[in-house]
Parts: structure tokens; sequence; C-alpha cells
């Protein structure tokens, strides 16, 4: 599998926590602001993201390891293409809320993986942060 990867990106949001967190946690509205992503909860602790233009993507599964709202969702990736476990903390700043997406993965394909994830790691974070940008504007609307 090879050693985890570390990725992150940060936003200001000028909506409170609670309602940024709601809107975080509100799968099926990861659509609006996740880049290419549908999502769903298929149990009280499970979710199903797909990424992707079908039948070009990935499904990312997901169980909920850690539950504080509104301040901290974490998950494990348990999917074929995606492992390892992310977090999104929400806190409270002046203006609104502060809003950090960190993801701890081991890059999927083997040694091909590793030996391209240093050329796709920038894109994937851009990504993060087109993202992030969208979601701060959706919660303010």
């Amino acid at each position: 599998m090879g050693r985890p990867v570390y990725m992150g990106a940060a936003v200001q949001v000028a909506a409170p926590p609670e309602q940024v967190f709601a809107l975080l946690t509100d799968w099926p509205r990861h659509r609006e602001w996740m880049f290419m992503t549908t999502a769903r909860q298929v149990s009280t602790d499970r979710i199903e993201a797909y990424t992707g233009v079908r039948p070009f993507g990935f499904l990312d599964t997901m169980t909920i390891t850690h539950w504080e709202p509104p301040a901290l969702v974490r998950v494990e990736h348990t999917g074929r293409v995606i492992r390892g476990r992310g977090a999104i903390r929400v806190r409270a700043c002046a203006g609104g809320s502060r809003v950090v997406w960190a993801e701890e993965l081991r890059p999927p394909f083997g040694p091909l993986g590793r030996l391209v994830w240093p050329l796709v790691a920038p894109i994937i974070v851009a990504l993060f942060r087109r993202s992030l940008s969208k979601l701060a504007a959706l919660a303010t609307r």
C-alpha cells in the first residue's frame, strides 16, 4: 500500500459553524460544492460518494468514525481506490467560521500510484480549494 500522504485545505466562511457544519454533512448537497461528486448516506455511519462522470470515476466508501457537531467529522475511507482517513473541522472565528479539510490517504495503484502521486497531488489540492470556495459561497447565500 505504501506510506500515507497528507493533503489539506482551508477556507473562511461568513456563516456560523452550526450552519456550515449542517451544509458540510448534508451528503446529498455535496454535488452543489464538491468537484464532480455526488454523495449519499447509506446508514447512520456509512457514506458513499461517486466522483467523476459515469462510467469514468470511482466510488469512495466511508465510515464515519467521529461525529461532533458542529465542529468535527472524521471518516475512514474504505473503498478500492481511496483508502485512508479524512477529517473536516469547523471552528468559529471573527466573521463566521474557518473550515479545515484534511486527508491522509494511501496512493492507489501500488508503485505506479506512488510514482504519479507527486504530479497528481497539486491538482487534487487545487480541487479541494475550489470545492471549499464553492462551499463558502453556498453557505453565505
